[in-house]
């Protein structure tokens, strides 16, 4: 973690930070597959228990995001990518939330999702 003055940076890496905090909200770095070679669903399931750890991390949970963006390589994976989506939402507290078709940077990933929260209160 990094702090500069109000804005919080989680997990620094060269490039970027996995989430920076600010105002009250987190904001999410597009997170994607740490195992490439599951499919849709299993991707999608690792990718949202890294969000839950970045909120974690940046005191916060899932019953506070506000917004997600979902980024499938393919429109063919919606079903599996929300079937695992369903699973992990917590559904008293849905996030507004936006679906597209993207090339992603590396061909084996088939989700990237980036969104939201507000900090704890």
């Amino acid at each position: 973690m990094s702090q500069t003055d109000d804005i919080i940076r989680l997990q620094p890496e060269p490039r970027l930070s996995g989430a920076v905090v600010h105002g009250g909200v987190v904001y999410l770095a597009g997170q994607v597959p740490d195992d490439p070679d599951g499919d849709a669903e299993a991707q999608t399931a690792d990718i949202l228990a890294q969000i839950d750890a970045l909120l974690a991390e940046a005191g916060t949970d899932r019953s506070r995001i506000l917004s997600m963006q979902v980024f499938l390589a393919d429109l063919a994976d919606y079903d599996a990518m929300n079937r695992a989506w369903d699973r992990w939402l917590d559904p008293a507290h849905k996030p507004a939330r936006i679906t597209v078709q993207a090339k992603l940077a590396d061909p084996r990933w088939r989700v990237e999702i980036t969104g939201q929260a507000a900090t704890a209160r």
